[in-house]
């Protein structure tokens, strides 16, 4: 792969991270030769910051780095599209994107998984959340079975707005399971993924 770095009088070309699993553009950095041969060695994408005036990783200061999977060109060799796993929030906001234009659904679900994470990780009194993690697992799977129960009753009625609700409370639930698991939604996206990939679905 040739980068031509010489069109650019600072011998940075931009570099599109896009999350290899979603699809989502994450961030926006700029590149130079050497940055690119230690993203390659590494696997943790490296960039030339322009404020620091020295290669940087992401993740230094915020333990979040972007796992590389693999570099593209472009046509005329003077941009590159990287993609790669993210290991948390990859903008310093705490969003997933540093990039606004997103869908909406997508980024309230990631708020609500930091929400439930922290209540999770620092327990509150008055929190509904950390009261169902402190009573642990098993009441935990028994509320995701009884709002299950919940939404297949109401699939069999015509009233959509109690439907809606009966989903949103399962969704809910499933999420805060799924974080008593260490696991999230990007971890079960990956799963339907893998079986979309192996044409199983």
């Amino acid at each position: 792969m040739e980068i031509d770095f010489a069109k650019y009088s600072d011998g940075l070309v931009p570099a599109i991270i896009q999350d290899d699993l979603t699809g989502k553009v994450l961030m926006l950095g700029f590149m130079n030769q050497e940055a690119v041969d230690q993203t390659k060695s590494t696997g943790k994408v490296t960039f030339f910051s322009r404020s620091k005036k020295r290669l940087w990783t992401k993740g230094e200061e915020s333990g979040h780095s972007l796992i590389l999977k693999s570099i593209a060109a472009d046509c005329d060799q003077d941009s590159l599209l990287i993609k790669a796993t993210p290991t948390g929030p990859v903008c310093h906001t705490g969003a997933d994107t540093c990039w606004n234009e997103i869908n909406a659904g997508d980024e309230f679900l990631s708020k609500l998984e930091r929400i439930i994470q922290d209540r999770k990780n620092r327990p509150q009194s008055s929190s509904y959340i950390s009261g169902l993690f402190k009573k642990g697992i098993n009441k935990i799977a028994q509320k995701v079975g009884e709002e299950a129960v919940e939404l297949v009753i109401e699939a069999k009625d015509n009233d959509d707005l109690l439907f809606k609700n009966e989903a949103a409370d399962l969704l809910f639930h499933y999420m805060i399971l799924l974080a008593s698991k260490e696991h999230n939604l990007k971890d079960i996206i990956s799963v339907l993924r893998e079986r979309h990939d192996k044409k199983t679905v």
